[in-house]
């Protein structure tokens, strides 16, 4: 039973985002052929279509359902510990010296396996 449920509310959900990008499509349409138009009417077509289109989403059951999770990711966001400014200039600090090290010593060593190769192994000067 519930797999018929769960396929009747995925066919539900693909005709409602079909809905909606019919409208936007049309809602752009209608924006590029009304030129003779004032500009003013031509955005409210623009507009009006797309929070249409914004408002069917936000009334189906996956729109419901994202609202809900973006306010979870927004709630869990001001949960978060963000660094001090000066917390964040010393790991930069640290972050830029390790890249000077690392590069230092893989320098080192791609000028050593050079010389190996190059010079003793081939016994080019």
């Amino acid at each position: 039973m519930s797999h018929q449920t769960a396929s009747q509310s995925e066919e539900k959900s693909s005709w409602v985002s079909g809905l909606v990008a019919l409208i936007v499509v049309a809602a752009l349409v209608l924006y590029y052929t009304l030129v003779d138009q004032s500009m003013l009417v031509r955005l409210t077509v623009l507009f009006g279509g797309i929070a249409a289109a914004v408002l069917i989403v936000a009334i189906s059951p996956g729109g419901r359902r994202f609202i809900h999770y973006a306010k979870d990711s927004w709630y869990e966001v001001k949960k978060v510990v963000w660094p001090t400014r000066k917390e964040t200039t010393q790991m930069t600090l640290v972050v830029f010296g390790f890249v000077l090290i690392m590069s230092l010593f893989l320098w080192i060593a791609d000028k050593l396996i050079e010389w190996l190769v190059f010079s003793v192994f081939l016994g080019w000067k």
